[in-house]
């Protein structure tokens, strides 16, 4: 029993765990106030995230606010334009709901479209943000194949998504919880989901980088600008 509660037992681990996402949720929760900070905020709990799913985490909150730093610019971008596309999208099902005529069959599936193509990519966008550099819109059509390539995960991460959601409406027992761990959480399995993935587009740009230049000093992120050749690459495996 006194190996219970050793630093390294399976108890203190999964303790230590708990409470690097309650501090990276409380994080993000602060981040998030002014609203259009949300985004880069989103990055960086998906970057440290990452960083334990491969146990590569050192310094939390240093890690937090670093990655936070590099990516405010753009995943502040990406994130303005995620907010107008959720505002478009609930404006016209608003405005398709009070109408007084019924609107066609096409544009109701247009929007229901958008919707599912937005929160499909939504669950990588700022996953892709946090571990590679590319430019916005190349980001973002990154994170629309990434999230076709993996479907069945990203349908699994966008119920993990909802489910506390559904859970509040049901019960407020889950409200400390949800408050404690909410966000942290859902990027914590989410991580889990896609790290494999990650590591091949990894792995992949890495062999084309020490092939183009070799010599170049590496860095944390991947620096590249072309992703599309790596992940056709996987997708060509994933078919054969």
């Amino acid at each position: 029993m006194n190996n219970l509660f050793d630093i390294d037992s399976p108890l203190m681990q999964t303790l230590g765990r708990l409470a690097d996402l309650m501090i990276l949720n409380f994080l993000t929760m602060i981040c998030c106030i002014p609203i259009f900070t949300a985004g880069a905020a989103f990055t960086a709990l998906d970057y440290m995230c990452l960083k334990m799913v491969r146990n590569e985490e050192n310094y939390l909150i240093r890690g937090y606010f670093k990655s936070f730093k590099e990516n405010f610019k753009q995943a502040t971008g990406i994130w303005l334009i995620i907010l107008w596309v959720i505002a478009a999208v609930v404006g016209d099902i608003l405005i398709m709901y009070y109408a007084a005529v019924e609107f066609p069959f096409i544009i109701r599936m247009a929007v229901l479209f958008v919707s599912i193509v937005t929160l499909c990519t939504s669950m990588y966008v700022f996953p892709m943000q946090a571990k590679f550099v590319n430019p916005v819109f190349k980001t973002i059509k990154n994170a629309f194949k990434a999230s076709l390539l993996q479907f069945p995960r990203t349908l699994l991460m966008i119920g993990l998504f909802f489910v506390p959601v559904l859970a509040l409406m049901y019960t407020n027992f889950l409200v400390p919880i949800v408050f404690l761990f909410g966000f942290a959480f859902h990027s914590y399995l989410s991580a889990m989901l896609y790290n494999k993935f990650f590591l091949r587009i990894e792995e992949a740009a890495a062999r084309n980088i020490v092939q183009e230049e070799k010599g170049a000093a590496e860095d944390e992120r991947i620096f590249h600008d072309e992703m599309d050749p790596e992940i056709e690459a996987i997708h060509d495996d994933a078919l054969k």
